[in-house]
């Protein structure tokens, strides 16, 4: 059982992670701007404020172990062309401020949901998907999620992992949860929600993936 906090916990998959957390005992505090708003799980305590701000950073993790971020770069919808409505480059923000307050604070381990084609990654996206991201205002948040993998790994004395999902769905799962480092394994097309929060968490339990960015999807089974 770890004391963790999770930014991003009024998401639709920060939602799952609590949920989760929550059920494997773990003692769960989420930053929130809107608390009033959010029906947590039992034994999940919301703290107000935002990731924009250090110091309401700093008083949420006091007393934790380690973070989990599941912060997005949101669009009006979930249409490719849909307006931003995040601040530009509002991950990469959160996350440095996360990082700052982790070295003050003595917190080692974080987990954050990026996104395939995040930083390095973006080489192994075929030209079709490259050009459709640039067009589109996807591309708001494939920046972002590049600018927090830039961060990241400057980081010292942090067990980061970044785990890249897949195009994320709130379907059932097709099959198994299934990662593995980018360039091993063709991997699928999606990914469940539940099962990326599950895995967010499963990561911090088990002290797997130390430094590395693996790409998450649901197989066919």
């Amino acid at each position: 059982m770890s004391n963790l906090l999770v930014l991003g916990g009024s998401g639709r998959t920060g939602a799952h992670v609590l949920a989760y957390a929550a059920q494997r005992g773990h003692r769960v505090r989420a930053l929130v701007r809107n608390p009033g708003k959010l029906s947590a799980p039992a034994g999940v305590e919301l703290i107000q404020g935002t990731p924009e701000n250090i110091d309401d950073i700093r008083k949420a993790a006091d007393g934790t172990e380690a973070v989990i971020s599941v912060l997005n770069n949101a669009r009006a919808s979930d249409n490719p062309w849909a307006t931003p409505i995040s601040p530009p480059m509002f991950m990469t923000t959160a996350a440095r401020h996360t990082l700052t307050v982790m070295g003050e604070q003595g917190i080692r381990r974080i987990v954050l949901a990026s996104s395939q084609g995040a930083g390095d990654d973006w080489a192994r996206l075929s030209p079709l998907v490259k050009a459709f991201i640039k067009m589109s205002n996807i591309k708001a948040g494939f920046n972002d999620h590049t600018g927090v993998d830039q961060v990241v790994r400057a980081s010292s004395g942090i067990d980061w992992t970044l785990a890249r999902a897949v195009a994320l769905t709130d379907k059932p799962a097709a099959g198994p949860l299934r990662a593995a480092e980018a360039g091993i394994e063709k991997p699928g097309a999606w990914i469940n929600r539940t099962d990326l929060a599950q895995f967010l968490v499963q990561t911090i339990e088990d002290g797997a993936w130390i430094r590395t960015a693996p790409l998450v999807w649901n197989t066919r089974g």
